[in-house]
């Protein structure tokens, strides 16, 4: 294994192109979920005093950032691009030691953010509006897109380089200033990302990183009357308080929360394909994705055929440290999320589901440092259920029984959240009529309920989010606002639907 303990590094906040340390002094540490005697680092515990100090940097270089010509903005991002590449290994080295995952999904996760970069880099000429016809003779009318401002960020842990940079790249491009809050967890992977764009070229107080607690330093940046927009990823129940301070202040706001993705599996199905689908989708990132399979809907016809080959190979899985070689599965970020996880297999004996493999916390030699759980298999689960209604954010799925395709569509609906959602079927008129009728922003067909692209919308309905979508030219519609614009050239007043009716 690597010896990342030596790259321990006391970090700084990032103002107006400045390390600087919180103005409080206070700091705290980053240690590897896997082996708790890894100190990554140590960072700022900023407050409110360290986010004003970053908002004004921002506030400062918008001023000539929105002046810079587009294409020459996205030129930057393709060369971070570039180095984002050449940095991948050892970036991914990082992101595993201080998030845990795996190193195959952490190369994969800076994969992710290359991608995201190239990708916005080429609407750096692409920023495109509308011309029209006017309705007056000798006048011109068009729409172009225009940067808001200061956006303040807060992202998650699960995806420390990728989700920042679907946040940051498309802010960048569209000519904002940015102030990124990363998860307490995750934030060297955020400094890296940033790191490598002011490297690329990013002027001093474009992007800005205060590292810090949720009460102490998020929220004093949703709050910050000078941020102008506010991008969140998170749980649902933090997001409420987000778009309900952002929604006072008149801001907008975009929420990416929580999900309890289904996957169908109707008696059509590739049953080899699905089981390599649902060990993905369900213990991929330890299942601490929002878009985890943490519901997998069986066709009575096939359920115990298919239950008996997810807990044969669920229990081949190989817990460890993702740094290690042959590791499938990696530890949960933190002792909290152990303890939630632990805490609905508990709700769900009680509630009646059945225990089919996993239900613990793993203690042996190879686990005694670290946050691990037992990938963990519940069937019998009724709809109603909270471990069939409520995200566990763990290692753990649930499986449910169905008689007919518009049982299973019932259930997968059947629940607050509508992020993903997919179904295994080789019946061509039933995968159209589920990509009609579930109510999620993501539907997948003979694939589990993972893997989105960087160039197609993300995002959910219900409680997942509020409309707005990261990826592709959506990104582009929350980091921009529409102006229209009329130049008269007829030398005399002409008066808009007034004129027109004579």
């Amino acid at each position: 294994m690597p010896d990342g303990k030596t790259k321990k590094a006391q970090h700084k906040n990032l103002i107006g192109g400045r390390w600087v340390a919180a103005r409080s002094g206070k700091s705290f540490e980053n240690r590897n979920p896997a082996d708790s005697s890894d100190l990554v680092g140590t960072f700022p515990a900023s407050a409110a005093e360290d986010v004003k100090d970053a908002v004004e940097a921002a506030r400062l270089a918008f001023q000539t950032w929105r002046l810079t010509p587009a294409p020459k903005r996205a030129e930057i991002l393709y060369r971070a691009g570039e180095l984002l590449g050449q940095r991948k290994e050892e970036y991914a080295q990082d992101m595993t030691r201080e998030m845990g995952k795996v190193l195959e999904e952490t190369r994969g996760d800076v994969q992710e953010a290359m991608d995201t970069a190239f990708y916005m880099a080429g609407e750096g000429r692409r920023l495109f509006g509308q011309t029209t016809p006017s309705e007056l003779q000798n006048k011109f009318a068009m729409s172009v897109r225009m940067p808001v401002g200061v956006c303040g960020m807060i992202t998650p842990w699960n995806f420390p380089m990728a989700i920042p940079s679907w946040k940051l790249f498309p802010a960048l491009v569209c000519g904002n200033t940015c102030v990124i809050k990363p998860a307490e967890d995750t934030p060297l992977s955020t400094y890296n990302l940033v790191q490598t764009l002011m490297d690329a070229g990013l002027p001093p107080g474009v992007a800005n990183i205060v590292t810090g607690f949720g009460p102490e330093a998020g929220a004093p940046l949703v709050e910050h009357p000078d941020v102008d927009a506010i991008s969140f990823t998170g749980s649902s129940e933090v997001g409420r308080m987000v778009g309900q301070t952002a929604a006072a202040n008149f801001k907008p706001c975009s929420l990416e929360m929580g999900g309890k993705n289904a996957m169908i599996l109707m008696d059509d199905a590739n049953l080899e394909l699905a089981i390599e689908g649902a060990l993905w989708g369900a213990f991929g990132t330890t299942g601490q994705r929002c878009t985890a399979t943490s519901r997998i809907l069986l066709h009575k016809k096939i359920a115990k055929q298919f239950t008996a080959m997810l807990v044969e190979r669920t229990e081949r899985l190989r817990v460890g440290n993702g740094l290690v070689k042959g590791v499938q599965v990696g530890p949960q970020v933190n002792a909290q999320q152990i303890d939630t996880t632990e805490r609905y297999v508990a709700i769900a004996l009680a509630e009646g589901a059945n225990l089919l493999t996993g239900g613990k916390r793993l203690k042996g030699r190879a686990h005694s440092n670290g946050h691990f759980f037992a990938p963990t298999i519940f069937s019998g689960v009724k709809p109603s259920m909270r471990i069939a209604q409520e995200e566990v954010f763990g290692p753990v799925v649930a499986l449910l029984q169905f008689s007919s395709f518009e049982e299973a569509i019932g259930i997968a609906n059947g629940i607050s959240y509508g992020l993903s959602t997919s179904i295994y079927t080789r019946d061509v008129n039933r995968a159209y009529r589920a990509m009609r009728d579930l109510e999620a922003g993501i539907t997948y067909v003979n694939a589990p309920t993972i893997g989105a692209e960087v160039h197609l919308p993300f995002g959910g309905v219900k409680q997942t989010g509020n409309g707005h979508r990261e990826g592709g030219t959506g990104a582009l519609d929350f980091y921009t606002t529409w102006k229209a614009v009329y130049v008269d050239y007829s030398d005399k007043l002409q008066r808009a639907q007034i004129d027109t009716g004579e």
